[in-house]
């Protein structure tokens, strides 16, 4: 059997794991031939493709990133681009293909599977928002990064009684923020999910400074004021939009420590850890998840279950509909971020 194989959105880490672990069960156990597609969906889009084998494999497990290259590509916002895919893929001697990553990528195919093309997916994004399973890889090793940060960022603000807010990534949903902040102590998380009152936030500040302590505040790049909880008071780093509609959000740390500072007349500084938080080796957890999404990706393609998509529940990896896993955002509840607000002020 030839596999196509490619991985598309933002990069994380535990993506070569997956690759590695796809062709290697792929090779051994049933004597398959792999395609690498190049840059997410522009790869088969515009044909474009590396060699894929054992050899390719070796040594890729603990490196971030992707070997295959990635994009933000939207084949359905190109005319004709679906056609180009059919026949790119007809060219290439592709009898199936495994996509790897997020609500964009798993969408592009899952419209595919509805017009016939045999696909699989596997869920990858750091932000953890994919309904469907528990857990997606690269999640665990961005709330490291990002706890690792906050706890660097502890003394600083000691030292000098500051208020330092960490912007952490999240979209739409604050898992890395909720994650990372309990983990590393923080004394106020904001999420896109709970609309934040600023005049309660200062107070939360000031709270913690009668303490004699300092503050750590972390907030997602998508969270918002109640006065703009329809998403337009969102922070942008440009009006710009990508493939799938999606504008470059970042900027509310630095909104809100301006804004702390002239309220409260407390010293206040953003730290925006952005793209670190996508980067570098991936934890053991975020390794072992891969490489069983791989393991089981690879085992639907030979078992013909085309239009699934890996999950994680509890500890099984479990194969789901592709429009299960894509239909909606997985948000954090306010029972969940409930458990957060015990520690704030």
């Amino acid at each position: 059997m030839r596999v196509g194989v490619l991985t598309g959105g933002g990069d994380c880490p535990g993506l070569n794991a997956v690759i590695r672990a796809v062709v290697r069960k792929g090779v051994k156990e049933y004597g398959d031939e792999f395609v690498g597609f190049r840059d997410g969906w522009k790869g088969p889009l515009e044909g474009l493709t590396m060699a894929l084998g054992i050899d390719q494999v070796r040594g890729i497990l603990p490196r971030g990133g992707t070997v295959l290259g990635s994009s933000r590509t939207n084949p359905f916002s190109i005319e004709g681009g679906v056609e180009q895919i059919e026949a790119n893929l007809a060219a290439a001697g592709v009898d199936a293909l495994i996509a790897i990553g997020g609500e964009d990528t798993l969408g592009v195919a899952t419209k595919l599977h509805e017009l016939g093309v045999k696909v699989v997916g596997v869920p990858k994004t750091i932000d953890n928002d994919l309904s469907g399973t528990d857990f997606t890889f690269g999640f665990d090793t961005a709330v490291n990064i990002a706890s690792e940060a906050i706890d660097r960022l502890h003394t600083t603000a000691e030292s000098h009684h500051r208020v330092l807010v960490v912007e952490v990534m999240g979209r739409h949903a604050g898992w890395i923020a909720l994650h990372a902040g309990i983990a590393g102590g923080a004394n106020v998380v904001l999420i896109p999910e709970r609309p934040f009152d600023i005049d309660e936030v200062c107070r939360y500040v000031e709270a913690r400074f009668e303490t004699k302590y300092a503050v750590i505040m972390v907030v997602s790049e998508g969270a918002v004021p109640v006065e703009a909880e329809d998403g337009s008071g969102m922070t942008l780093l440009t009006g710009e939009k990508d493939a799938f509609g999606h504008v470059r959000l970042g900027g509310i740390g630095e909104r809100l420590a301006a804004e702390i500072e002239t309220r409260t007349g407390k010293e206040a500084r953003a730290v925006v850890l952005g793209h670190i938080q996508r980067g570098g080796t991936p934890t053991a957890f975020d390794r072992w998840l891969a490489t069983r999404f791989g393991l089981q990706a690879i085992g639907a393609v030979h078992d013909g279950d085309f239009g699934t998509m890996m999950a994680l529940r509890g500890t099984d990896i479990v194969r789901v509909p592709l429009s299960e896993g894509t239909s909606e955002l997985k948000l954090v509840s306010p029972e969940e971020y409930a458990e957060a607000e015990i520690f704030f002020g």
